[in-house]
């Protein structure tokens, strides 16, 4: 299977960053996206999911190019100011060669709300966002819906555990009631497939087995310590490994700052990431990590 079903100019896009063959869910999904289907799609984090419904929304964008004005025509709910992100860059990555290339906003807590509004008061044709902060713009009455034809809620489990359910309601009420709807999951709880039934409409269901993530050259190892040798034994990997980008989960924001705090003392580039640092702090901490500035980045499970 190839990315046939896309248009060439995106074909060509792939291939220029190296996405040859698509993954499961990509094979699946993009598909049913470009034929108006509702999907209920059950796919894990790393198994290529934000491309699965990020290609084919750039291709019906561009089989529909906008006249006048850039309408918003696509919204992605996401759990996350982290994954929101992602989703965008994964827009932007896949339209550069597209014309018109269509806007893509994100809307996200840690950053101007006004420089938000003005972004798509300006006009877009994609919006990524958090609930809560799209309720925030909503509330303004500074943009319209009214032209909406996709909505994407990724990760809708995770969004669950956040009160998500009250804030869908809301969103629901301003967008218009015909449209396409794709809900990605890891899990279907009771409580993901009622929130579903709100969502979709007679939605095909498209769950990948035991679908492994495209990271393949992942080597899982399990090593027993009580909690006083953790930090001995990680120095120790460091060194006999020697490993150059570390990312290490903990389990609170406290843990994670008393521990890189520890190993900087020891002369490891260190730092922590949690959810009590700002929007710019964490987007710097996450450009200094990719580029190889920080060696260890102790993080809750917010990464």
């Amino acid at each position: 299977m190839s990315f046939s079903k896309l248009s060439t100019t995106l074909q060509k896009e792939l291939q220029k960053n190296n996405y040859l063959k698509p993954t499961p869910i990509q094979e699946k999904v993009i598909p049913l996206v470009l034929e108006g289907y509702d999907i209920m799609a059950q796919a894990q984090t790393g198994t290529g999911k934000s491309a699965a419904f990020v290609l084919p929304l750039l291709e019906l964008l561009a089989q529909n190019p906008y006249e006048g004005k850039r309408k918003i025509k696509v919204l992605v709910l996401a759990p996350t100011r982290e994954l929101t992100l992602q989703i965008s860059e994964t827009f932007s990555l896949f339209s550069k060669a597209l014309t018109p290339k269509p806007k893509i906003v994100s809307v996200i807590g840690g950053e101007g709300i006004g420089d938000q509004i003005y972004s798509i008061q300006k006009g877009c044709d994609v919006i990524v966002a958090t609930s809560g902060r799209f309720l925030d713009v909503l509330s303004k009455n500074q943009m319209s819906l009214k032209h909406l034809e996709y909505l994407v809620l990724d990760e809708a489990d995770k969004m669950l555990n956040l009160g998500f359910s009250e804030e869908l309601d809301e969103i629901l009420k301003a967008i218009p009631s015909k449209r396409q709807n794709l809900l990605f999951s890891a899990t279907y709880p009771q409580k993901i497939l009622d929130i579903a039934a709100k969502v979709t409409t007679q939605a095909t269901r498209v769950t990948i087995e035991d679908e492994k993530p495209t990271v393949q050259n992942i080597e899982q190892r399990v090593i027993e310590v009580n909690a006083e040798n953790r930090g001995p034994v990680l120095r120790y990997l460091l060194k006999k490994e020697k490993w150059k980008s570390v990312l290490v989960f903990m389990a609170n924001k406290r843990a994670t700052d008393n521990i890189a705090e520890k190993f900087r003392k020891r002369g490891y580039l260190a730092e922590s990431f949690h959810g009590d640092l700002s929007q710019e702090d964490r987007n710097y901490t996450i450009k200094e990590f990719k580029s190889n500035k920080i060696q260890i980045l102790f993080t809750t499970d917010i990464f």
